[in-house]
């Protein structure tokens, strides 16, 4: 016997009527039971009012489950509104994790066979929803027969499976293929709609089937024209624009068709300037259009002048009231900015208006979009709008603004004075937002730069005597103090206003800086540091130095300690070699002195490595001598036979020598990542003490134009090996080859099995946030045998 139950809009009504969650509950559990009750008796006249409440539960995010099975017998059934409830069903309980959709095949291949219109409607919604790849095989045929039916309601929901199908099962591609030439030429909106998005996802599985569709780009300009021109559909205009998701669509495969060919992007030329040009901007719909046109253009092999026609739309979009429309305007310049910088650039003055924003995206859009903006001609102007921003912008765009302005200012600097300057300001402005490198690159530049040295130190002087909270400036500050102090007692600077310096002042601002609580323990060491060479500066007593160096002797941070028992030590008794000792460092140019003496160290060591044989019978022996005098042993050890200096005996030939370890071969480095400038090498170390261990420090250069910014670097191994990632040396990769980035991973590797490793890497590259997962599985063997 059927248990009586409520029907669904009693249960509707008394569901919304509970007051509080506790009695829903109560009333959706009693109607589920009589649910299942009902299911069990097998009532077939009202089975399908039963699944059909059972379906408002689940959307309300109840357990639904036992109805699985029911929708099966729904879809058999041959009464509509049975197979009309059965399929809702079946989209709403069965995917593809239950191998219970795999029983409806059958039924949906019966019904798209019938002639029903309504039957077959809801057969291809269901394959379209829920269909698995086996399910597209096993039907696909049958979708391509309905493809060219007569009624267009079918032939719309075809189309839109087929959409389906090809997503789910690539290779069934070639049997739509004729069928979407003859749909071209539909005047239904719906199936012309389901065509291009069809021939769109063909296109972009298959180079061949790109290749194919190449032919009827000149169908689709036409198509187009006509919606420019005359419209289309007149029930499908909104706002004015005559099928606007028809002509994003046409604009998308135009984009896809015309990329790299030439022939094609010609073709479309004409027609992309007078969508360009014709479409109203006033609303929404026209706006889409016309983004989707500059995207099409920016693509494609177009014109030098639709290409500026494209950049100026976007210029228009940044003063539109709509904040969507001005944040993809701000993304699309930004993509294009390193392609067309001089059409970019007409639009600065309007970019930098959009750094005032109040919506935080649009903000950061607009800075990441000036910082790409700026160059030789206009770094003084740019980097003076970014300081003014600096100044109010909010805490979270702080370190990206004040980065983006320290690498701006070391590539294009006019000047070193204007160079050091742009710094301080920023030290000044957000110096706890820095990157880590700014105080050595700025010490560096002062450094390098003697006529600047008695300027420079002024202005650290007075910037450090208004505030030392900002830790790299005070950083900055008390290196050049105790670098250039006498410089600052001089007072004979022309370049900056008379100020006039007292020993103790400068000494008590030093102290001031060690007594801080602000100041870090690196600060407190530059500060000590600086001085300990004051000491050699100031033509006054030294007493009070040496108390305040005395003092941290017994500082609780060791590094402080170190420094303060080692300089108290040269006060005591190396005391006349002081002044040598803490002498001025010399003058540096930025990768000069360094880099030309590591290239003479390299030059020297090939040239003892090619050198001819020189190794003698005496040298051997006393190198053998020597260690044999390691080895503890007397004049009555066993002598080894000298070495045959016949057979190349070099230096190489001694090391083989079986006194002698054996020196590992380097492991070649290895390139695993490259996309847009970025690269990725790894370079390996085995440790000669541990033998199991492999250090791989994985090394990011950047040879693009744009910054590679939030750069994180995350690694996995099989679980037989032991990973340790150590903290990388910065989360920005410069651009144009500067500053790499470097991150080392410890792999534990006991079993000396063959080495696998995947890398996530997740960054930020001209405007755009990029994942990338990959194995690496061509190491070389030598990291793990």
């Amino acid at each position: 016997m059927v248990v009586t139950s409520l029907k669904l809009q009693d249960l509707i009504e008394e569901i919304r009527g509970a007051k509080t969650q506790a009695q829903e509950r109560e009333v959706i559990q009693k109607e589920c039971a009589h649910i299942r009750a009902s299911f069990r008796d097998g009532d077939p006249l009202h089975r399908h009012r039963q699944l059909a409440k059972l379906l408002y539960v689940h959307m309300l995010g109840y357990p639904a489950h036992f109805g699985q099975m029911e929708c099966l017998k729904l879809i058999a059934s041959p009464r509509f509104t049975d197979k009309r409830v059965g399929y809702l069903g079946a989209m709403l309980l069965l995917d593809e994790r239950q191998d219970a959709h795999l029983l409806i095949t059958n039924s949906i291949k019966n019904d798209l066979s019938q002639g029903m219109q309504a039957v077959q409607g809801l057969a291809l919604c269901t394959l379209s929803t829920m269909g698995s790849a086996e399910m597209c095989r096993d039907l696909a045929t049958e979708v391509e027969k309905l493809l060219l039916e007569p009624s267009t309601y079918v032939r719309k929901k075809a189309v839109l499976t087929a959409v389906h199908i090809i997503r789910k099962v690539p290779e069934l591609s070639d049997i739509f293929l004729p069928p979407c030439a003859k749909l071209l030429h539909e005047r239904h909106h719906g199936i012309l709609l389901g065509t291009i998005t069809l021939i769109t996802e063909l296109c972009e599985r298959s180079p061949a089937t790109l290749k194919h569709f190449r032919k009827v780009v000149p169908q689709l300009v036409q198509i187009l024209r006509t919606l420019v021109t005359t419209g289309y559909s007149t029930e499908h205009s909104i706002s004015g624009v005559s099928d606007p998701f028809l002509q994003v669509q046409i604009l998308h495969l135009l984009r896809i068709l015309g990329r790299n060919h030439e022939e094609s992007s010609e073709s479309m030329n004409d027609l992309l300037a007078q969508v360009a040009t014709n479409t109203d901007t006033s609303r929404n719909a026209g706006s889409a259009v016309l983004f989707e046109t500059v995207l099409t253009i920016m693509d494609i092999r177009s014109a030098a002048g639709l290409r500026v026609l494209a950049v100026n739309i976007l210029g228009r979009f940044l003063c539109n009231n709509d904040k969507n429309i001005r944040y993809v305007a701000l993304t699309s310049l930004l993509r294009l900015v390193q392609s067309d910088h001089s059409a970019v650039q007409r639009h600065r003055s309007t970019v930098v208006e959009c750094l005032r924003e109040s919506d935080a995206s649009l903000s950061r859009r607009a800075l990441e979009l000036s910082l790409a903006l700026i160059n030789s001609s206009n770094v003084r102007a740019m980097t003076q709008e970014l300081q003014g921003f600096l100044e109010s912008c909010p805490h979270d765009l702080r370190a990206d603004c004040a980065s983006g302005i320290l690498l701006a200012a070391e590539r294009f600097a006019p000047t070193k004075r204007w160079h050091i300057d742009t710094i301080l300001h920023v030290l000044t402005t957000a110096g706890t937002h820095v990157r880590d490198d700014a105080v050595a690159n700025l010490t560096q530049l002062i450094g390098g730069a003697q006529e600047l040295h008695a300027y420079s130190v002024r202005r650290l002087y007075s910037a450090l005597a208004q505030d030392i909270s900002q830790q790299p400036l005070v950083q900055v500050a008390a290196w050049c103090i105790g670098e250039y102090g006498d410089l600052l007692l001089e007072g004979n600077c022309e370049e900056t206003e008379p100020l006039q310096v007292e020993e103790e002042a400068v000494l008590a601002l030093l102290e001031r800086v060690l007594q801080s609580h602000m100041s870090l323990p690196a600060t407190r060491g530059y500060a000590l540091t600086a001085l300990m060479k004051l000491s050699t500066r100031l033509r006054g007593d030294n007493n009070r130095i040496r108390q305040v160096v005395s003092i941290y002797g017994s500082c609780l941070d060791m590094e402080l300690q170190q420094r303060a028992v080692e300089y108290n030590t040269l006060f005591r008794k190396y005391d006349h070699m002081r002044a040598a000792i803490l002498e001025k460092m010399p003058l540096m140019e930025r990768g000069g002195p360094q880099v030309d003496e590591e290239a003479k160290e390299s030059k020297a060591a090939a040239q003892l490595l090619e050198a001819s044989p020189v190794t003698t019978e005496p040298q051997a022996s006393k190198l053998l001598d020597l260690l044999d005098l390691l080895d503890g042993t007397s004049g009555d050890a066993q002598k080894i036979p000298p070495l045959d200096p016949s057979t190349e005996g070099t230096l190489i030939q001694l090391l083989d020598s079986p006194c002698a370890p054996t020196v590992p071969a380097p492991i070649p480095n290895l390139k695993v990542f490259e996309r847009e400038g970025l690269q990725l090498i790894l370079s390996f170390v085995r440790p000669p003490g541990t033998p199991a261990l492999l250090l791989i420090t994985v090394t990011a250069t950047n040879a693009s134009k744009g910054d590679v910014t939030h750069f994180i670097c995350q690694a996995a191994v099989p679980k037989s090996f032991q990973l340790q990632l150590q903290a990388p040396s910065g989360n920005t990769v410069p651009a144009q080859g500067g500053l790499p980035m470097t991150q080392l991973l410890r792999i534990l590797n006991p079993t000396k099995a063959p080495l696998r490793l995947k890398l996530r890497l997740t960054y930020n590259h001209f405007g755009q946030s990029v994942q990338e997962i990959f194995e690496v599985n061509n190491l070389p063997v030598e990291t793990w045998q």
